[in-house]
């Protein structure tokens, strides 16, 4: 499986995950979303930002409820908003729909 961004054919595994996170950018990322139907914004860039400096420090994606303290915290809003506010951004579940985008491997725990 792959995705063609600016004529350069980017390997994806059998979910649509990237192969080799290193060749993810901005732009991979907006394709990426493309095929996840899902419109970036600021906020949609926050948390993916946030998964990948995540990522590169523990080498493990956050779990949903760190994703969503997090959230929390950049918005000053309490965690039960703050996952509303993942799951309306990402409608296909926060940690599976942002890790894709984000380039990441598909987290543990998700089916």
């Amino acid at each position: 499986m792959s995705l063609e961004v600016n004529g350069v054919d980017i390997d994806l595994d059998e979910d649509g995950y990237l192969v080799d996170r290193n060749q993810w950018n901005e732009d991979i990322a907006l394709a990426l979303a493309k095929t996840e139907d899902v419109e970036m914004s600021e906020k949609h860039w926050e948390i993916v930002n946030f998964l990948r400096k995540y990522y590169e420090e523990y080498q493990i994606a956050p779990m949903v409820k760190i994703l969503a303290k997090e959230v929390a915290k950049l918005n000053n809003i309490d965690k039960r908003e703050s996952s509303k506010m993942l799951y309306n951004l990402f409608p296909s579940g926060p940690a599976k729909q942002a890790c894709k985008i984000a380039g990441l491997p598909k987290p543990t725990g998700c089916v």
